[in-house]
């Protein structure tokens, strides 16, 4: 069974910067990609930004290249999201996830979430 808990959200003026954490435990962490997915209120759920196992390989959705940047410590057992330059339209609740591949997944394992709200 793994375990997914974020944190690092809250409301922020645009322009401003957060940075998200994922702890994960419950399963050799460095053996998996991880992910980082947000939902808006009334939109799909995206994925924003994926990392490999071993932190090699990154992968972003266009809206955030540049601003976000996604990094692991797989001797904390953490994912990060570093946010910077942040929209109203970044607003949503993140959540990390576990999976397979960095650039396709699947994503099997999701933590509850943590809003980030960007006021303009």
């Amino acid at each position: 069974q793994v375990q997914l808990v974020e944190s690092g959200g809250g409301l922020v003026q645009a322009g401003g910067s957060l940075r998200l954490s994922c702890a994960a435990s419950g399963r050799t962490f460095s053996n998996y990609a991880m992910a980082w997915f947000r939902q808006a209120p009334g939109k799909e759920r995206e994925v924003v930004a994926s990392i490999s196992g071993r932190g090699e390989n990154t992968r972003y959705i266009d809206s955030v290249k540049g601003r976000f940047g996604i990094s692991r410590d797989n001797a904390k057992n953490t994912v990060y999201l570093q946010m910077n330059s942040l929209k109203p339209e970044d607003t949503a609740v993140y959540s990390c996830a576990v999976g397979n591949y960095y650039f396709s997944g699947p994503w099997n394992y999701w933590g509850q979430g943590t809003q980030v709200t960007v006021s303009s």
